[in-house]
């Protein structure tokens, strides 16, 4: 006999975000994600900008369907009157709002987390900023580049030919994830004490947490790692090099017993292990462009194939340098059946990847993106507007 599935974590849950580009809408999607309600306030007309990033999804921006699958659309002119009210009634049967927003403008809209706190005692307000809603930056427009030039990822990404951007939004996914992660805090909080907190999380702050070891690194060592491509800076060997078919096969020694075995079973140099310019980590990498050389040279001898083959043997660590297509075509992926078919507004599907953290007995919630104000009338309709009211304020264009 089958029991019926269980119910989503955060099925019962309400979230409203006036949200944009991405790293609100990724935390909200992974609300979503686990059952909560999330209802997306947009721009009438054209909607969240992010929806024009690209057209490459079947007409729609790969971004957008990434970060707002199974969320409900609503359009609203938050510059009106009209449109406030209606915000203001949402947030009335709500347990989260979400905005990242300009500086300052969900305080000059009314909607800031002082004034949310006075009207809406059990609502948890999160905010999304660049640099903090205080300090001398507090009005300060970020985007994901400017932040990873600010917190000095920049200046240690690419080679010794010059600096490179991070080749996803790793301010946006970091600041995304830490609201996730606040916001559920904060949903368990008031569960446990009744007390609901407001959320703030900045992308500089976030992205400002993952640069912390090379911050330790810098501050105690006196000079900051260098920008080595994918060669570690404190650790040698370690990085990817060209096999004799021309694909690139990345390798990481982490202790002694790997570097043993590297030089008697796949450099076959076993005089190496005693040669007192390797005798440690700290050696090897001072002496980095030699032991490289060696495992060049040894490299250029087999194909990337053979080459995993026999680090797999000797127990190292390795992958083959996949481009963007080869990662789509996955053995993991697919063995694991990590694509899941997402309907997207025009009517057509995608594969996406599932959630990547799996509760047992609990299925993933792959629900469509959602269209510009798809869901306007529903939601107007279940706060009592009536088929004339929201016929006027479309005419007004309030949504």
């Amino acid at each position: 006999m089958t029991g019926r599935p269980a119910p989503l974590p955060l099925a019962g849950v309400t979230v409203v975000s006036v949200e944009q580009a991405v790293a609100a809408p990724f935390a909200t999607r992974q609300l979503a994600d686990l059952g909560a309600r999330v209802i997306k306030v947009e721009r009438p007309g054209e909607g969240d900008f992010a929806r024009r990033y690209d057209t490459t999804v079947d007409g729609e921006s790969s971004y957008f369907v990434w970060l707002n699958r199974s969320k409900e659309s609503l359009t609203l002119d938050l510059k009106s009157a009209q449109g406030r009210e209606i915000l203001e009634q949402l947030l009335g049967g709500a347990d989260v709002f979400v905005q990242n927003l300009a500086p300052g403008a969900a305080a000059r809209l009314g909607f800031g987390a002082e004034d949310l706190a006075e009207r809406h005692s059990s609502l948890i307000p999160c905010s999304i900023t660049g640099y903090g809603s205080s300090g001398p930056w507090a009005d300060r427009k970020a985007y994901d580049l400017l932040v990873q030039c600010q917190t000095g990822l920049v200046s240690l990404t690419g080679n010794e030919h010059g600096a490179a951007r991070a080749g996803v939004s790793v301010a946006d996914i970091a600041a995304g994830m830490y609201a996730y992660s606040g916001i559920l805090t904060a949903l368990y909080t008031r569960a446990t004490t009744g007390v609901a907190r407001a959320v703030e999380v900045s992308l500089f702050e976030a992205l400002a947490e993952w640069m912390s070891q090379p911050a330790y690194y810098t501050r105690h060592g006196g000079t900051q790692p260098p920008r080595i491509g994918t060669q570690h800076a404190t650790i040698a060997p370690y990085g990817a090099f060209p096999a004799a078919d021309g694909k690139d096969v990345l390798f990481s020694i982490q202790n002694e017993r790997e570097w043993v075995a590297l030089c008697e079973q796949f450099l076959e140099r076993p005089e190496l292990v005693d040669d007192p310019r390797f005798a440690t980590g700290s050696d090897r990498v001072a002496h980095r462009d030699e032991i490289n050389a060696i495992v060049a040279e040894r490299f250029r001898r087999s194909g990337s194939g053979e080459v995993s083959e026999l680090l797999d043997s000797a127990g190292i660590a390795n992958a083959g340098v996949n481009d963007v297509g080869e990662f789509l075509a996955h053995p993991v992926l697919g063995a694991r059946g990590r694509w899941q078919d997402v309907r997207l507004p025009g009517g057509g599907a995608v594969p996406a990847l599932l959630p990547p953290v799996d509760l047992a007995g609990i299925p993933a919630r792959m629900d469509p993106v959602p269209a510009v104000g798809e869901h306007t009338e529903r939601i107007l309709g279940e706060l009592g507007h009536s088929a004339e009211a929201i016929d006027d304020l479309r005419t007004a264009k309030v949504i």
